[in-house]
């Protein structure tokens, strides 16, 4: 396995370690990619990584009995997957996807908790993200329950946008539909829109954010009030 330099860690929650708590996960992480459609954690399954997102975003889906499923969360270089270690469970209901092709760091689980119960700093900052997440979780129950569909597709593709490092990324109907909980049709009528007004365009799969300060107009506030609570529990570019 080849030692991961501390020079090269792009995660957020990384960087923001003590050098010396770092230092200790350092010989145990182990870099790996992240292929688009790519199960992680599969639900109710005993986890037995967590992965530190580097580039690329994922998925956290809630899945119904009939099969539907629908985004609760998304997971990028600000954060990290498996938080259910965090507080003290070995397996989590929701399915962890790839939608954005990257690459992250993966620390075996049961070194992360023997780094957490050594380290007070690093289980500390671990349970302020579990904070910062779980305001996006239910600012996303909000958002998905009260705001009209161009609304909820803007404040998406921003979430997206600040996870990776470019502005086109892959994006389809279909996706959207179950990410947003509403219909194929819904999604384009209201993508059609962001496009007319200059703020995307798209093609075959891809969607090109053309102005950004136009797509945080046309958002609701919930994108600003996740950023917020990112940016108080985590410090400055933890959300971006």
């Amino acid at each position: 396995m080849a030692f991961v330099e501390q020079s090269s860690v792009r995660n957020h929650l990384l960087t923001a370690l003590p050098s010396e708590v770092l230092a200790a996960l350092l010989p145990h992480l182990r870099r790996v990619a992240l292929p688009i459609r790519e199960i992680h954690h599969r639900p109710n399954e005993m986890i037995s990584s967590v992965l530190f997102p580097e580039q690329g975003y994922v998925s956290l889906l809630a899945t119904l009995e009939d099969g539907d499923a629908a985004e609760v969360g998304l997971v990028g270089r600000e954060g990290i997957l498996g938080i259910a270690l965090v507080l003290g469970a070995d397996r989590s209901p929701l399915e962890s996807l790839v939608q954005a092709e990257g690459h992250a760091l993966q620390l075996a689980a049961e070194i992360f908790l023997a780094r957490m119960n050594e380290h007070p700093s690093l289980k500390a900052l671990m349970l302020r993200y579990v904070m910062a997440f779980n305001m996006q979780v239910a600012m996303t129950a909000a958002c998905n329950g009260r705001h009209q569909i161009e609304q909820r597709l803007s404040r998406w593709l921003l979430m997206a946008h600040d996870r990776i490092e470019k502005d086109e990324f892959p994006m389809t109907h279909e996706f959207l539909s179950m990410m947003l909980g509403v219909r194929r049709a819904g999604v384009t009528v209201a993508a059609g829109m962001l496009q007319k007004a200059g703020f995307i365009s798209y093609d075959r799969g891809r969607v090109r954010i053309t102005d950004r300060p136009g797509l945080e107009a046309a958002a609701c506030e919930c994108h600003g009030t996740v950023a917020r609570e990112f940016e108080r529990l985590l410090g400055s570019g933890a959300g971006d």
